[in-house]
């Protein structure tokens, strides 16, 4: 696969994923069984669903819509955002959403980061509460933007995008994580690879924000891999939900994510994803976005439905983001 195409199966990746998990996000694991039985593909949101009731199957939530939106931010800055243009794109994305009833909206770092610079705090102060997975789980554009090979040019563009909502040890390394999967598998790498060298970033990108209490990203990323890799298949779902942890926080979400990444195929990876419980759209989203740059092929019936569905065009967004990457040194 050419870096191009493994650009697009990243962001692919990133929306399948998303759309698996939405019928299922924010519900336990009973909850899901009991409402979809066996989760194999795309469902209908049941009317109880408690953040997209009623979409139907194939839908993408707000982990595809804000990494879409942070993309064309990116092509258009040359691979640079202005904080205060970020937050306004977001917020303008969220009124948007409320126009369309949706309640997917803002995540609570986020919320209130952008509340917090509505009332005159710095954008460098506004995200040193943000140590949830949103920065995470809209970071792949810039890891298809940005080049690799200066680890830390990587990390300082994750952290450009990040600062203003999640500007924290945990946010940050979170965040530079993914980017930086992402942008190795772009270069060719393979999982193994580009895993190892989301450690090392996650490792710099905690020495940048407000440092926050809770488990290293990077130590929690190296043990979950080295783990998951010794369990039973049987044992794997239990491990990732009870064990790792599949909430709204960095280092539980995007770790599981990793975790799955690590010794799944892509189908696989994301329906076991979907039916964990918890927040299962970012999960599952993350996930995707990290094989689908690792050159793992995306099922084709489930990128056409997602595409189909959400009326995607991804095909230009990319061209324009390969673009950038080839311009930074």
């Amino acid at each position: 696969m050419s870096p191009r195409d493994r650009a697009l199966a990243a962001l692919t990746g990133l929306a399948v994923g998303d759309a698996l998990g939405m019928p299922t996000q924010s519900m336990c694991r009973a909850e899901i069984r009991a409402a979809y039985g066996k989760i194999d593909g795309f469902r209908d949101a049941i009317a109880a669903q408690p953040i997209a009731p009623g979409l139907p199957a194939g839908t993408i939530t707000d982990d595809t819509e804000q990494a879409l939106l942070l993309a064309r931010l990116l092509v258009a800055g040359g691979g640079h955002v202005e904080p205060r243009v970020f937050a306004d794109a977001l917020l303008a994305w969220e009124a948007d959403m409320i126009r369309r009833g949706s309640a997917d909206l803002l995540g609570p770092s986020t919320k209130k980061a952008l509340s917090l610079l509505e009332n005159g705090v710095p954008p460098e102060k506004a995200g040193r509460g943000g140590t949830t997975n949103g920065a995470a789980m809209r970071v792949t554009p810039v890891g298809i933007a940005t080049p690799v090979d200066d680890l830390t040019t990587l990390v300082d563009a994750v952290a450009e995008t990040a600062r203003v909502t999640h500007n924290t040890s945990l946010g940050l390394a979170a965040a530079a994580a993914v980017a930086a999967a992402v942008s190795a598998g772009v270069d060719g790498a393979n999982r193994m690879n580009a895993f190892d060298l989301a450690e090392r970033a996650a490792a710099l990108g905690a020495a940048r924000g407000h440092w926050s209490a809770g488990g290293s990203v990077a130590a929690r990323i190296h043990w979950a891999r080295d783990w998951v890799r010794g369990l039973r298949r049987t044992e794997l779902d239990d491990a990732v939900a009870d064990v790792i942890g599949t909430s709204v926080s960095a280092q539980e979400s995007v770790v599981a994510a990793f975790a799955l990444a690590e010794v799944l195929d892509p189908a696989d990876a994301l329906t076991t994803a979907a039916r964990l419980g918890g927040d299962t759209d970012t999960v599952a989203a993350i996930c995707g976005a990290l094989l689908g740059a690792c050159g793992e092929e995306i099922p084709a019936e489930l990128a056409e439905t997602v595409v189909r569905v959400n009326g995607l065009d991804l095909g230009p967004l990319v061209d324009g983001l390969v673009t950038v990457r080839r311009t930074i040194p």
